[in-house]
């Protein structure tokens, strides 16, 4: 396969007021970084205007090429698909809602070869998004960051650029789960990041929604934490040491005649048991799920064309 010395994978859905843009900021970005490049935009299932878009740009210039998938498989999974096709000694990631500035691409790729490093990312020091998503995602790093214990994990996203043998351990990973910045961290290598304020988007509608966002977030925990299935087991710990003192309780009121509890505080505690055990159950089975999808060893994508 021939090489190129840049590579940038942008995930697309539904971002037809956009493309024109993203194209004209991207190449002159590039061009200003070296005329070997290319851009792999990875059409995931758009159901607008984006692919037709998409392909104008192509016979615009060649070197902006379209992956087109065979239908919606998600945000994470398009841009697996783009690095697996990405043929460059740098290989950066970006949105494609123009939240990541193509300019600080340019900034990235001068770090990764005057620091001597193999990945470089964007840390967001601000966020121009509504309040209730800020604070949402705030919440959600917050949180990843304490079960995971990854110290990086704070107002980091997607927006990154790779070398290439850092990129090949990226791809290594095989989980059909995927948190790709939980995936970066865990590969290790030497790594810088830069700052920026992270702008709203340019035109058009954000596509994660509060789903997505919520499910994007219970893959990253379940994925990189076991704190959910331990508090399970400590929980049941407390609950055995709590149904011992209960016990020995009941036998010294019997023997005692302390007058028992009411009926209404036994049902409480059944329910509270019941209630429990039924979150658990849950817990529990969002890991055996992550496990069956694991176990089916389906393709996390599937390509519909490749316009190169």
């Amino acid at each position: 396969m021939l090489k190129t010395h840049v590579s940038v994978v942008i995930p697309i859905y539904n971002e037809e007021e956009l493309i024109e843009k993203l194209f004209e900021r991207c190449i002159n970005v590039l061009k200003g970084i070296t005329d070997d490049f290319e851009i792999i935009c990875v059409d995931d299932g758009s159901t607008d205007k984006s692919l037709s878009k998409l392909i104008e740009c192509h016979n615009k210039d060649n070197r902006f090429k379209v992956l087109v998938l065979s239908r919606n498989f998600g945000h994470q999974v398009a841009y697996t698909a783009g690095l697996n096709y990405a043929r460059g000694e740098y290989i950066a990631m970006m949105d494609g809602d123009l939240q990541d500035p193509p300019e600080l691409l340019k900034d990235m790729y001068s770090k990764l070869i005057n620091k001597n490093c193999d990945i470089v990312y964007g840390k967001r020091i601000e966020r121009k998004e509504k309040f209730l998503k800020k604070l949402f995602i705030k919440v959600f790093h917050l949180v990843f960051k304490i079960l995971s214990k990854i110290d990086e994990a704070t107002d980091v996203g997607n927006f990154s650029m790779y070398s290439r043998r850092a990129l090949n351990a990226f791809l290594s990973i095989k989980e059909k789960n995927r948190y790709l910045p939980g995936l970066r961290s865990f590969i290790g290598f030497n790594r810088e990041y830069i700052e920026y304020s992270r702008p709203d988007r340019a035109g058009g509608k954000a596509k994660m929604n509060f789903q997505k966002l919520i499910n994007l977030g219970l893959d990253a925990i379940f994925s990189f934490s076991d704190f959910p299935i331990k508090v399970c087991l400590y929980t049941g710990l407390i609950g055995v040491l709590l149904f011992f003192m209960a016990t020995i309780y009941t036998l010294i009121s019997k023997f005692t005649g302390i007058a028992p509890l009411g009926w209404s505080s036994t049902l409480l505690s059944i329910y509270l048991l019941g209630s429990i055990q039924l979150l658990f159950l849950g817990i529990i089975g969002e890991y055996i799920f992550r496990i069956y999808k694991e176990s089916q060893d389906r393709p996390i994508f599937i390509t519909k064309d490749f316009i190169d």
